[in-house]
């Protein structure tokens, strides 16, 4: 088990969106962020105190937490400097970068000297079955995004809240290191290899009551050239009944691909409405989740209501204006 409460470590993040696993570990474990670590030229802010390591520890914080997702997954020289520091004062280490924790001489041999715990949290721990396709029991919603980093995780987060609160059978299935972190449980799929992978979205999500629904963490998008490879995985080897669209309309262009626009909501719509189907011929688009964060609240609500009227489907931002309306649709299936 991972010590609580967490230091969330931003480092030099070079934005908000960059920090996205400290931001999900603020939003939905709270009383676990005791406060956050930058360094210099850092462009991240969770609005949570900035400490120290030795302010940190007398605040109680036990584990420091890696909470940025850079591109590769890389722990860089400057980086490793506050981590021998943190084992040396006394912080666990956890991280779900693909540069693991363990593979690194240097924090290993202070670990061992200090009796400090590292977790490496993208390390499948389970030997996964190839993807067999049959039907099981019980009823799962997965988000599928127009890019990465639109919500997915936020939106099935949401929408198992929304569940729960309405006395519903509900389980929220983490499958990346952030949805691992705040749950302390799940898969981490795209560590696991590829044959595996829909094998892996099975395991995780087996049969269950008949009006019981796994809201399924989503990963990737279909059309980013870099990361298509996770969704479809999860596609099929999590035969949803119920697919969320997920977007973010105020991009430029795909997350780290200049050279790439963003596909559009009916794109997307069809193209993965159509991957779904082979696994589960009856799986519906029901509704889609608008990351509104950097819009005001005028222009996001009429951003909705644009997108309901266009489309012929309930649209709301779960996390600012809850997932009543996607659990409506869910539950009208």
């Amino acid at each position: 088990m991972i010590k609580t409460p967490y230091l969330l470590f931003l480092g030099d993040a070079p934005d908000q969106l960059a920090a996205k696993v400290a931001i999900g570990i603020r939003d939905w474990r709270p009383d676990n962020a005791v406060g956050q670590f930058r360094m210099e030229g850092c462009g991240a802010d969770l609005g949570l105190t900035d400490m120290s390591l030795e302010e940190a520890k007398a605040a109680g914080a036990k584990t420091l937490v890696v909470g940025v997702a850079n591109r590769g997954g890389v722990i860089s020289k400057e980086w490793k400097k506050v981590l021998v520091t943190a084992l040396e004062e006394g912080f666990d280490l956890a991280s779900g970068l693909h540069n693991l924790l363990r593979d690194e001489p240097d924090l290993v041999a202070v670990a061992e000297a200090t009796g400090q715990e590292l977790h490496d949290v993208r390390i499948p721990e389970v030997e996964y079955p190839i993807a067999n396709g049959k039907k099981r029991t019980g009823k799962r919603c997965l988000a599928v995004g127009t890019d990465c980093s639109v919500g997915k995780m936020y939106t099935a987060l949401c929408m198992d809240a929304e569940m729960r609160e309405r006395g519903l059978k509900s389980t929220f299935r983490a499958t990346g290191q952030t949805g691992i972190l705040i749950t302390g449980d799940g898969v981490p799929l795209d560590a696991v290899i590829a044959d595996f992978m829909a094998g892996s979205v099975e395991y995780l999500t087996p049969d269950n009551d008949d009006d019981h629904w796994d809201h399924i963490e989503g990963q990737g998008s279909l059309f980013h050239v870099s990361y298509s490879g996770v969704t479809m995985a999860l596609i099929h080897g999590g035969q949803p009944d119920a697919l969320v669209l997920a977007h973010e309309p105020t991009r430029e262009h795909m997350r780290g691909l200049p050279e790439y626009t963003q596909p559009s909501l009916e794109e997307l719509r069809d193209m993965a409405l159509g991957l779904a189907k082979v696994a589960n011929p009856a799986c519906q688009v029901i509704g889609i989740s608008v990351n509104t964060q950097h819009m005001s609240d005028d222009d996001a609500k009429a951003y909705l209501a644009k997108v309901e009227a266009d489309m012929g489907l309930p649209a709301t931002d779960p996390f600012r204006y809850g997932a009543g309306k996607l659990v409506d649709a869910l539950e009208a299936i």
